[in-house]
């Protein structure tokens, strides 16, 4: 093709070819099941694999390093020795760090991506046709863009990366069988010397022009000028081709990372508490106008304010306080409002989010606003503001929410009464619990007058153990990480390592950096499709050890000495009927006051929304309690 320029010799990161070259047949199979066995394990377990993976990475690095370093002489010894060098002590340094570098795969496969793109770079300024320069610039440039990726997304780096190795090993693995058969067959005692793309292999190189071994003059199909022109055309296109979708693909990586960041809520510098705040808990810190809807008959604001970790160590948490315009006069009843699973990122608080203030989130939040009750929502601490999120962690949780009301009486021109009642879903519905088990010590100036739980976790230990007996799926893994990466942020004697399979620590950490309303999620529900067969992400029983203990403690066992409310629906999909069950015959069985109520067809949000048949049930049964009203308050009886 014109302007292509003389071929360019051979270049050596094809190391593994040359090994085999001329081998027997038998040492070609051998070495290709063996590949084709790795290769399949690869794909088909990532994460029980990674060992294997860790282990390949390192091996396919030095012999990237050695193929550098046995380059063709007319590359410079300079960038030979260093880029070979490089690529070596990388690779030794994998196998030597196995352990920690199982932990570290992601950013080392980063770095080698960069590496490896630097080295094309400096290729493409070398001498070759225009072709193989132009594709060695664009996959240089290419791997750098995804080895920068690559940090933003090390979850789904190992997966992307046990796919892509994994279908260069079977690719490779095939070739040498397809060779050693052929062989056998043809009777032949070696292989002929013809190379085949090894795994690791640098895009554009090759022996010669069409990537197979230089012919013998004496060949008897030796290509004629004509051929040789045309099939070096053909060539040609093809690396422009190949260049062209490089440049979509990493385009598009880059337009995704931007969408997929975009979408996630931005925690703004509200929620940053000042270096000094008070010690004691529930301090307002500040408050400003919530920004989000906001139901037509009230004001919002978002309040920071101290708090309580679930260990009693000072914290800072944040949430929303809703008050009805022209409110009856006197001191104002208070509704707790606990927020069920939103995520258990910083970023997930519903503070954040646009409709947090209204029924669609709050269940009958304007027949609330309309009696003249204020509405207190904690985000819970982690949340919003900075510390460890206590998802399912009861103590932490009802801290956030006693404070917040607490907080809340500092809100100019707003006075509270101190009766109070708690409403919660789903885990709300364990912090609800949680709130008015604890209140009478932690917070002896409130009143509490009910609790109302919808759909509740009520019990962590018992969920726990429905999880992990349940099919594996996608949403499986991702539960499971929201409920033990914060236990192991909370608790010092629950160990990741305990219940995650080797190596696989940081994706369940990314599982929980986003927000199930955020685009990012698509991320972390990939990650899992590609690891939750079989559940070899957790390797350990989650009802059992330190983990089974904490779980345990964190089941609520009252005494509570106020009426409670449960509802949940016969078809809820996330926490089984059964267990709502079981858990009112235990409140009954300690004595309490009980009303139970099973929606027939709703599901884990039925009761919550808006049009919920037990909407009115619960706003009647709040405003006896507030009234101190006799009415229907236990179904223990019969």
């Amino acid at each position: 093709m014109i302007g292509e320029g003389a071929p360019r010799p051979t270049t050596g990161w094809s190391i593994v070819p040359r090994l085999v070259r001329g081998a027997s047949p038998v040492v070609l199979a051998v070495v290709g099941a063996l590949s084709l066995l790795v290769g399949l394990l690869i794909v088909t377990r990532p994460l029980t694999s990674l060992l294997v993976l860790t282990i390949y990475v390192g091996i396919s690095a030095i012999l990237s390093g050695l193929a550098r370093l046995l380059a063709a002489p007319e590359k410079p010894l300079w960038s030979r020795v260093t880029f070979g060098s490089l690529w070596i002590a990388l690779g030794v340094a994998v196998l030597v760090g196995l352990g920690r570098t199982l932990q570290l795969l992601p950013q080392l496969i980063a770095v080698l991506l960069v590496l490896g793109g630097l080295a094309s770079l400096y290729d493409a300024l070398a001498r070759g046709r225009l072709s193989q320069r132009v594709l060695a610039a664009v996959w240089g440039a290419a791997q750098i863009a995804f080895g920068v990726l690559s940090y933003a997304w090390p979850d789904v780096t190992v997966l992307l990366v046990a796919l892509v190795f994994g279908v260069r090993t079977i690719v490779f693995g095939a070739t040498l069988l397809v060779r050693a058969v052929r062989a056998f067959v043809e009777g032949r005692r070696s292989v002929p010397a013809t190379a085949q793309p090894a795994p690791g292999a640098e895009l554009g190189d090759g022996d010669d022009a069409d990537g197979d071994a230089p012919r013998s003059a004496a060949s008897s199909d030796v290509p004629t000028a004509p051929q040789s022109r045309a099939r070096a055309a053909w060539l040609a296109a093809g690396r422009y081709a190949l260049s062209v979708v490089l440049i979509a693909l990493a385009a598009g990586g880059w337009w995704a990372n931007a969408w997929l960041q975009d979408g996630a809520q931005v925690v703004d510098a509200f929620y940053d508490p000042p270096a000094v705040v008070p010690y004691d808990h529930g301090r307002l810190i500040r408050s400003d106008e919530f920004t989000g809807q906001k139901p037509a008959n009230a004001d919002v604001s978002r309040i920071l304010y101290t708090t309580r970790d679930a260990n009693g160590q000072p914290a800072v948490a944040s949430g929303l306080v809703i008050v009805p315009h022209d409110p009856p006069p006197g001191p104002r009843p208070v509704v707790i409002w606990n927020h069920g699973t939103t995520g258990v990122a910083r970023g997930c608080a519903p503070s954040l989010r646009d409709a947090s203030a209204t029924k669609w989130a709050i269940p009958g939040l304007d027949r609330a606003l309309a009696k003249g009750w204020v509405v207190v929502a904690s985000d819970y601490s982690g949340q919003g503001a900075p510390g460890d999120f206590p998802y399912l962690i009861g103590r932490g949780e009802a801290r956030s929410s006693l404070d917040a009301v607490i907080a809340a009486r500092e809100l100019e021109g707003l006075t509270l009464s101190a009766h109070t009642v708690v409403w919660g879903h789903s885990q709300g519905g364990h912090a609800a619990l949680w709130t008015t088990q604890i209140a009478p010590e932690y917070a002896p100036s409130l009143d509490i007058r009910g609790t109302a739980v919808l759909a509740p976790a009520a019990e962590p230990v018992k969920l726990a153990r429905e999880l992990v007996t349940g099919d594996a799926n996608a949403l499986l893994s991702i539960l499971i990480s929201w409920v033990l990466v914060p236990y192991a942020d909370t608790y010092g004697d629950v160990h990741l390592g305990d219940y995650v399979a080797p190596g696989a620590e940081s994706i369940v950490r990314e599982m929980t950096q986003r927000c199930p309303t955020e685009p990012g999620v698509i991320v972390s529900v990939a990650a899992a499709l590609g690891v939750s067969e079989d559940r070899p992400l957790y390797v350990g029983d989650l009802t059992t050890g330190a983990l089974g203990k904490r779980l345990e403690d964190n089941t609520p066992d009252g005494p509570w000495g106020t009426p409670i409310l449960v509802a949940w629906g016969s078809a809820d999909e996330v926490i089984p009927p059964h267990l709502q069950r079981e858990f009112v015959a235990s409140l009954c069985a300690q004595g309490e006051q009980v009303r139970t109520l099973e929606y027939a067809g709703y599901d884990h949000l039925g009761t919550l929304l808006p049009g919920s048949h037990f909407i009115p049930v619960l706003i009647s049964w709040t405003d006896a309690r507030f009234r101190h009203a006799d009415t229907h308050v236990d179904d223990c009886g019969g």
